[in-house]
Order: C-alpha cells, then sequence, then structure tokens
C-alpha cells in the first residue's frame, strides 16, 4: 500500500495550536472590556481603538511570558492594555495642549430624557472629580468588568488593599453625586 499518510504532529506544533487556540479565546473574551477600558482611560474612540490594538499586538508578542503564578490571563492582558494606554497618555501629554476636551461621543441629544441627561451629566462631573487612579480603578471594575484580584493583578497591589480602594473611590464618587444633585 502506498498511500501517503499524514505525519504526526509534533509536540512543538500541538503545544503551538494550543497557544494560538487559547490567545484566540482571549481575545474573543476580552477584546470589548479591553476596548471599554482603554477608551474609559483616553476618552477618545479613535485612539482606544488604536491602543486596544496595540495591547493585543503587544499581548501575543508575549504570550509565552505569561506567568500563571501572578494572575489570570485576563487581568496580565489588562496590565498590557493599561501600559499601552497610559504610553498613549503620556505621548498626548508630550503634544499640544487641548484647547477643549474632545467631544464626548456617548454624550446625550438634546431629544434625550433630562433625567437621563441629567444623571450623565452628574456622573460626568462627579468621575472628573476624582483623580487618575481613582478613574483608572472605576474603568477597571466597571468598564472592564474585572474583579477585585484581578484589578489587583493589572495595578501591581493586594486583592484586599484593591477591593478598600475601590470601596473608597466608590463611596467618593456617590458624595460627589450627591453633592451635584
Amino acid at each position: 500500500m502506498q498511500g501517503t499518510l499524514a505525519a504526526p504532529a509534533t509536540r512543538t506544533e500541538t503545544a503551538r495550536d494550543a497557544d494560538r487556540a487559547a490567545f484566540e479565546a482571549l481575545y474573543r473574551t476580552s477584546r470589548d472590556d479591553v476596548y471599554a477600558y482603554v477608551a474609559g482611560l483616553l476618552r477618545d474612540r479613535s485612539a482606544a481603538e488604536d491602543v486596544t490594538a496595540l495591547a493585543f499586538e503587544r499581548a501575543y508578542r508575549k504570550r509565552g511570558r505569561w506567568d500563571a503564578s501572578r494572575g489570570t490571563r485576563r487581568a496580565w492582558l489588562f496590565g498590557i492594555a493599561r501600559n499601552a494606554a497610559l504610553d498613549e497618555l503620556r505621548r498626548r501629554k508630550r503634544g499640544a495642549e487641548l484647547a477643549a476636551d474632545p467631544e464626548d461621543v456617548d454624550a446625550i441629544g438634546v431629544e434625550a430624557e433630562a433625567d437621563t441627561a441629567l444623571r450623565r451629566t452628574t456622573l460626568r462631573q462627579a468621575m472628573a472629580s476624582l483623580d487618575a487612579r481613582e478613574r483608572e480603578l472605576i474603568a477597571l471594575k466597571f468598564f472592564a468588568g474585572l474583579g477585585n484580584a484581578e484589578i489587583a493583578a493589572v495595578i501591581g497591589i493586594s486583592p484586599t488593599n484593591a477591593g478598600t480602594r475601590l470601596h473608597r473611590t466608590i463611596e467618593k464618587l456617590r458624595r460627589a453625586c450627591d453633592e451635584a444633585v
């Protein structure tokens, strides 16, 4: 019998395929959350798209460096996204200062309900009263949907400290919202 049989996959090929599949699953389950997190930090959709793509590119190139003992792949990915967003913010700072904040494309139009518009305005003002680190905690928790342990891994603190900081920040945000009303 002279048929050609496919050569069995080597362990390296099998490991490479598993690695690619794991990264693809991470991408599919995290892309929207990474984008939301980065957009919350940058407040610019176009830049958020670029930074999200850059974060995934960096993560793909560095996928062999992930260490399970230091946290989940998702937390590791958000750490990379955080660094990419901070790089973008530093780059912007070196550039020309903006005359005004970029237009908020998510802002409610004139025809929207007054109550919803008031709540969003109040929240936006309250968020502006937070410092950058506090806004980042809010973005990681509510835009990215990370748990306290994952937030801790992203910003390099203990899970207990992350929970405490998050609690204090949410309380500060609530007070700012109450004062604005």
